[in-house]
């Protein structure tokens, strides 16, 4: 029995340790498989975290992207409307701010009764212009302007100032392919240069020497009313004794700087004479000096030579008699180029229009009671100007003689 009783227990004990056994087997698998389990689940919740991750990131990164590609077409925009912006109109350092393109613009000395201009350079350089067939204006300053170097004439172009009346021939040759001494041969276009230089160095300032020691022959030989070329209202007698004072001082400092004025003036009329005598050799019968087109030796020489043929035969002046007297070819050349240049000089003379080769609008006209055409404001305002223009001029010329002839009583 004992031994049945102690064989239960062992036995027993063998299976609750074998089931312990088993449970201990047992427990391991489940715990690996719980542990598996684990790290799936848990590799699994990762994965979606990382998945959840990336899409949030992919979704901020569009978002940015989106912002930025927001921002940089703001900014595109913003760019482009600037750019858009219309751009300041450029300035010009010109007297003539609303010009026309291509249009010359011409600023020189006012009319006179006698001559387009006072100014040899003056004249050389509208002479061109019309040989040239450009298009130019007059500019009515009343001789209120000076080129930057402090000249006149002088152009503007383009809203470009161009001074000198040799630089401004030179400057529109080339911009307009007007040539005037394109038909010369190389000998002939040096002795052009020689002869432009005599001219423009010599003979004029001879001219000017004569000016400058009798400027009351200037204003009385010229007719010229001070008034009108200079748009000031002061009376004459002042603009005369003020013109008399300054232009002859101003004269001689300049012919003396010059070496002209330190001759006396038979010596000076002497050099006149040798320098017209040489223009008329040359000229010789053809109508111009080299031949029977003008060149630029022909404008020089018109400019400079108008101012002796043209002067009134009431003022006496030596160079101007001889030339008249013993070079009738000269006198001849100046005609044919006022001719061919100016058919308007005399409505320029008459009328002091520094614009009369432009065309003018027709004015309007209104019929009066009898079908007969009224005059327009404009016209009769005209009219009314150049008659007391020339009620001007005609009391100036009265006062002149009455002057000369108490000088002479008194002499």
């Amino acid at each position: 029995m004992a031994s049945e009783v102690s064989q239960t227990p062992v036995t027993e004990n063998k299976v609750a340790e074998e089931a312990a056994a088993a449970a201990a087997a047992t427990k391991p698998e489940s715990a690996a498989t719980e542990t598996v389990a684990t790290k799936e689940n848990t590799a699994e919740s990762n994965g979606a975290d990382t998945a959840n991750a990336q899409e949030k990131g992919d979704d901020t990164k569009a978002s940015a992207g989106g912002e930025d590609t927001k921002k940089d077409g703001d900014n595109a925009t913003t760019a482009a409307a600037t750019n858009s912006k219309p751009e300041p109109a450029p300035k010009f350092n010109v007297h003539k701010t609303n010009f026309e393109k291509d249009v010359i613009y011409l600023y020189q000395f006012s009319r006179t009764p006698l001559l387009p201009s006072l100014s040899p350079y003056c004249l050389k350089v509208e002479t061109w212009l019309r040989l040239a067939g450009l298009k130019y204006e007059n500019v009515d300053h009343k001789m209120r302007f000076r080129s930057k170097k402090g000249q006149l004439p002088f152009i503007e172009l383009n809203g470009e100032e161009i001074a000198d009346s040799a630089i401004i021939i030179k400057e529109l040759s080339a911009r307009y392919d007007k040539h005037l001494d394109a038909a010369l041969t190389t000998e002939q276009r040096n002795v052009s240069y020689a002869m432009i230089a005599m001219l423009e160095n010599h003979l004029i300032w001879i001219i000017f020497y004569w000016r400058a020691k009798y400027p009351d022959n200037v204003l009385k030989g010229y007719k010229v009313n001070l008034q009108h070329a200079l748009g000031l209202r002061w009376p004459n007698s002042i603009l005369n004794f003020v013109f008399k004072f300054t232009f002859g001082r101003k004269g001689s400092k300049k012919l003396k700087a010059h070496g002209i004025g330190v001759h006396s003036p038979e010596e000076i009329e002497e050099f006149g004479k040798n320098d017209l005598k040489v223009l008329s050799e040359m000229l010789d019968c053809k109508p111009f000096f080299f031949g029977d087109e003008p060149t630029t030796l022909d404008v020089v020489a018109f400019a400079i030579l108008s101012q002796l043929h043209y002067l009134s035969k009431d003022i006496s002046y030596p160079l101007r008699d001889f030339m008249t007297e013993k070079c009738p070819n000269l006198v001849g050349h100046v005609s044919r180029m006022k001719e061919r240049c100016f058919p308007d000089w005399d409505e320029i003379c008459t009328k002091l229009d520094l614009n009369a080769h432009i065309p003018k609008p027709e004015p309007e006209t209104k019929e009066g009671k009898e079908g007969e055409p009224e005059k327009s404001n404009e016209q009769e305002n005209d009219s009314d100007k150049n008659e007391k223009e020339l009620e001007k001029d005609k009391s100036n010329e009265k006062e002149i003689t009455e002057e000369n002839k108490e000088k002479e009583e008194t002499k």
